[in-house]
């Protein structure tokens, strides 16, 4: 883990008295300010000047703040002059989760992506407990037997979650921040990954640059041998939240992909435009 540069915390006492008490309004903004800075700095420590500095704060209304945000478990204090989000923001955020679509909203839109292209559909969602990955949530298959298309168990835990590896991980992978996506290229390439996989960096690298440009991505045979994929990613506002993933068999893939991208893309703009929706509207 990467702890940005260090200093005091403590604060000197006449920079802490010398300006006016801050009126509610402005105080609320100030303190959005710090905890958004946590999000736009790299790694997860980081020290008070930096936080600071990015959030356009003096360097004693940011440490109040932070003090502030530490009593009630919203930023931890993990040395002298370091700080990173606490479980209070955590809390916050699974709480905000757990009001995005579910799989009663979403897999109408998955049977209609299947029914459209014949194809297998399903919905994948990120998840960074333990580092950034993606657990596939939902799918349509139509009659298939799930064991027909040919994924063990450890390819579940393993093929499937790298966010290196297929283009419903690199079409998650493309919107994450610069520092996530440099530990996802570090993780090795799971071995029981397909034959066309992407292995070297500076080419998965610039596949998620393209996926950025044209809004999908194209898999031919990374995670499994004799499958191919269409993928476009979720998002909830301006966040990546997952990718919806239409899989075929490459013996069947048409020479001619654009069909099956207009489909993909459609189906994750409406699972995406589910979450905009209030889920009180949707009740």
């Amino acid at each position: 883990m990467k702890i940005s540069t260090a200093r005091e915390d403590a604060v000197p006492a006449q920079r802490q008295s010398s300006e006016p008490p801050a009126k509610s309004a402005s105080l609320a903004a100030r303190a959005y300010a710090v905890q958004q800075a946590f999000t736009q700095l790299p790694d997860d420590v980081h020290a008070l000047r930096d936080i600071a500095r990015v959030a356009g704060l003096p360097e004693a209304t940011a440490h109040r703040i932070l003090q502030t945000g530490v009593d009630t478990g919203v930023f931890e204090q993990v040395g002298r002059g370091t700080y990173r989000l606490g479980t209070g923001t955590a809390r916050a955020g699974v709480q905000a989760m757990t009001r995005t679509p579910g799989a009663a909203s979403t897999h109408t839109y998955l049977v209609r992506l299947h029914q459209a292209t014949g194809g297998l559909a399903l919905l994948y969602v990120l998840s960074a407990f333990g580092g950034a990955k993606r657990l596939c949530t939902d799918y349509e298959i139509g009659g298939m037997d799930p064991a027909e298309v040919g994924m063990t168990a450890e390819d579940v835990v393993s093929v499937s979650r790298s966010l290196r590896t297929g283009a419903s991980g690199r079409a998650i992978l493309a919107y994450l921040r610069q520092d996530v996506r440099d530990q996802v290229l570090a993780e090795e390439v799971p071995p029981t990954a397909g034959p066309g996989v992407i292995r070297d960096n500076d080419q998965l690298a610039a596949s998620l640059l393209a996926i950025r440009e044209r809004g999908f991505a194209i898999g031919r045979q990374e995670c499994m041998a004799g499958w191919d994929s269409v993928a476009a990613p979720v998002f909830w506002r301006d966040q990546v939240m997952g990718s919806v993933l239409l899989l075929k068999p490459s013996s069947t893939m048409p020479a001619d992909l654009r069909p099956l991208i207009h489909h993909t893309l459609r189906t994750a703009k409406d699972i995406s435009d589910l979450t905009a929706t209030p889920l009180g509207a949707r009740l």
